[in-house]
């Protein structure tokens, strides 16, 4: 992305920002085009300096889903919202379940809640500070947790190779997944998320015990 802002510069476009419009996935219902936030959250933080829209119309692929996204950018610090507004939604020639008429559109627009990302209140950065403190330490918590499971999985490995045992247990895993999956529930973790991260665990759990096995 660095390469083709450069060249666009060289051509003398030196207003350049990016548009997040999501992305077409198999199977997705809820969106015409997945947002996969992370995306563009990856996205600003390589490149913070370049302004990022967010455009829901395109997104939701309807209009009754536009104000959750919209608002959710403006949350994850977007610069602002693309929406699409014809006068008479229904009859436009394209899109026409994404568009929603001027009058709904100031409504949506006077609804939104801007945030910031930095503010200069001396007691709101005490707070926010002792916060990120605690996020800090749970997170060192869960690299040390995470480094013991990786010990274990390595013992697990000595012993599937000393036995001729396959790495890939697919029994085991559906059991452990759908462990997780109840568990997270129960304290507020999506499904979806417990599924990536467990996946991300799963995959570095593998790697380990495949060194066992070369070694």
């Amino acid at each position: 992305m660095g390469g083709r802002r450069r060249a666009l510069q060289k051509a003398g476009l030196q207003h350049v920002g990016l548009i997040h419009r999501g992305f077409s996935s198999y199977g997705n219902t809820d969106f015409r085009n997945a947002p996969m936030w992370h995306l563009p959250i990856e996205m600003k933080r390589r490149m913070p300096e370049m302004p990022l829209l967010c455009d829901p119309s395109h997104i939701c692929g309807r209009r009754d889903t536009l104000v959750a996204v919209a608002q959710q950018a403006l949350n994850l610090g977007f610069d602002g919202n693309m929406i699409e507004s014809h006068i008479d939604p229904d009859n436009a020639w394209s899109d026409a379940k994404q568009q929603i008429t001027p009058e709904v559109l100031r409504d949506l627009i006077e609804g939104l809640v801007w945030r910031h990302e930095t503010t200069n209140e001396r007691e709101f950065l005490t707070a926010l500070a002792s916060f990120r403190e605690q996020i800090n330490q749970l997170d060192a918590e869960v690299m040390q947790l995470l480094g013991r499971r990786m010990a274990v999985a390595e013992k697990i490995g000595q012993y599937k190779k000393e036995n001729d045992i396959t790495i890939l247990q697919t029994a085991r895993w559906n059991e452990v997944l759908e462990r997780a999956i109840r568990q997270g529930q129960s304290v507020g973790l999506s499904t979806d998320f417990v599924e990536q991260y467990l996946a991300a665990v799963h995959l570095e759990s593998i790697g380990h015990q495949n060194k066992v096995m070369e070694g």
